[in-house]
């Protein structure tokens, strides 16, 4: 999106979803774009949820890929950084109604020459979620937002296995407890926390392993002090056995299937990785969504 599309989309957003009756479905329609746009990973597993289900997911989702794009951001300074995401933060603390999310959008306007469209229409995506589930996922923004911008404000020191576990803890251990949550929200099912975390972890791993040389292109190294790729192919796979650990217990049936699917693509990432390449093919990708399609029963 450019600056220009940026301000007419930020001037005509309340029009658009006002609408009587046809504001969820147009919000609706609009995030599966945007998840399609963002994430290849979890667009799949999102879209094929039930109806409360998908938009709770995908609120939280994209939420969290919103505050994301600050922490990543290559351009922005750590003072803005720090001030977008304390600022985000303290937003989703005080959301009371339109009135919160109204702010949180002209706060952002300020900086449309920079940030792009998902985390511009971080407003939309908090309204994405059912109201009886949304406080949860504003909570988990809020947090996450504070925990970045403090991980911002200390250049990412990570010296330690400690360290490590802290970060990938606060980034993602935290995104497996809101998904357990939002499982006993929608249907009662109950999850081992514990592997939760650990689900959210070995995901992130992977993720730092992909990403390894652009972070460290803008001064973030993940990799404890001494660890080389050994060290941190172990870690991913520690975690990744507890996200197995945790998709297997789950009931079969929706929940179970969205998170079958990121959980193959990061052991297949992961297995590309220690072979020397960055990421998946897109023709892997579509390979490994077959495989587990075989496996349920489902068509892609």
């Amino acid at each position: 999106m450019d600056v220009k599309n940026k301000l007419e989309y930020v001037q005509t957003v309340d029009h658009r979803y006002s609408t009587p009756g046809n504001e969820m479905v147009s919000l609706r329609e609009d995030a599966l774009q945007m998840l399609a746009a963002t994430s290849r990973t979890f667009y799949i597993p999102i879209s094929r949820l039930p109806d409360g289900l998908l938009e709770a997911v995908g609120s939280g989702y994209l939420c969290l890929r919103a505050i994301d794009e600050i922490e990543d951001h290559s351009e922005l300074e750590a003072v803005d950084k720090i001030y977008l995401l304390q600022s985000i933060s303290n937003r989703f603390q005080s959301i009371t109604g339109n009135q919160g999310l109204d702010e949180l959008r002209e706060m952002l306007l300020s900086y449309c020459k920079a940030l792009p469209e998902v985390t511009l229409r971080l407003g939309d995506w908090a309204n994405l979620a059912p109201q009886s589930i949304a406080p949860r996922i504003w909570d988990v923004t809020a947090t996450m937002a504070e925990r970045m911008s403090g991980w911002v404000a200390s250049d990412f020191l990570v010296q330690t296995e400690a360290d490590l576990d802290r970060y990938t803890f606060g980034v993602a251990g935290a995104v497996g407890l809101m998904l357990s949550d939002l499982w006993a929200w929608y249907n009662g099912t109950r999850t081992d926390r514990g592997l939760a975390v650990g689900f959210g972890r070995g995901l992130q791993a992977v993720n730092i392993l992909r990403n390894r040389a652009e972070d460290v292109r803008r001064g973030a190294d993940f990799f404890p002090c001494g660890w080389g790729y050994q060290e941190m192919y172990a870690y991913a796979r520690r975690n990744l056995s507890y996200a197995g650990l945790y998709e297997q217990s789950l009931p079969a049936g929706p929940v179970q299937d969205f998170c079958r699917i990121p959980l193959a693509l990061a052991y297949a990432t992961l297995e590309a990785h220690e072979q020397g390449r960055e990421k998946l093919s897109r023709e892997e990708v579509l390979q490994v969504l077959q495989q587990l399609s075989k496996f349920s029963g489902r068509k892609t």
